[in-house]
């Protein structure tokens, strides 16, 4: 599993052939890539280590504070380009993205664990579509966060 977490002060997502969007104020944007042999566990660290990252200044400018203590939400979208390896020739190799039938549920049980368990409303792209997402970043704070299964 391999997320972008990106602090922003507004984030949306559009998905024009669908007629949708989704957008969210303060909190996070979250690119997730889910790899081959991702599991629930490394699904499960990665919802909980979103919300709980002390990203967000506190009173003293300090960063200090989660998504969960701002009240802020996550939008998320699944992003299978994370899992590209560009260390080869000019063209990525995509080859340890999850294929779709794995990915798919797993984008969805980290949506909703972020949503149900931790507590931090979340907003999400749609699977598999073409996507627009606007973003304006917070600091600039960006943050690469990366499981691999059993480390």
């Amino acid at each position: 599993m391999r997320a972008v977490v990106q602090r922003v002060t507004h984030a949306a997502v559009t998905v024009a052939a669908e007629n949708y969007r989704a957008e969210i104020g303060a909190g996070l944007l979250i690119l997730l890539g889910v790899e081959a042999g991702d599991s629930e566990a490394e699904i499960a660290w990665g919802a909980q280590k979103c919300a709980q990252l002390r990203i967000f200044r506190d009173a003293e400018e300090k960063m200090n504070r989660s998504v969960q203590d701002l009240g802020g939400a996550a939008l998320v979208v699944s992003q299978f380009t994370l899992a590209g390896d560009c260390r080869k020739g000019n063209r990525p190799s995509f080859i340890q993205a999850a294929p779709p039938d794995l990915a798919k549920p797993l984008y969805e049980r980290f949506c909703d664990l972020l949503q149900e368990e931790h507590r931090v409303p979340v907003k999400r792209g749609i699977f598999q579509a073409m996507m627009e997402v606007e973003l304006v970043n917070d600091g600039p704070v960006t943050l690469i966060l990366e499981k691999r299964k059993g480390a």
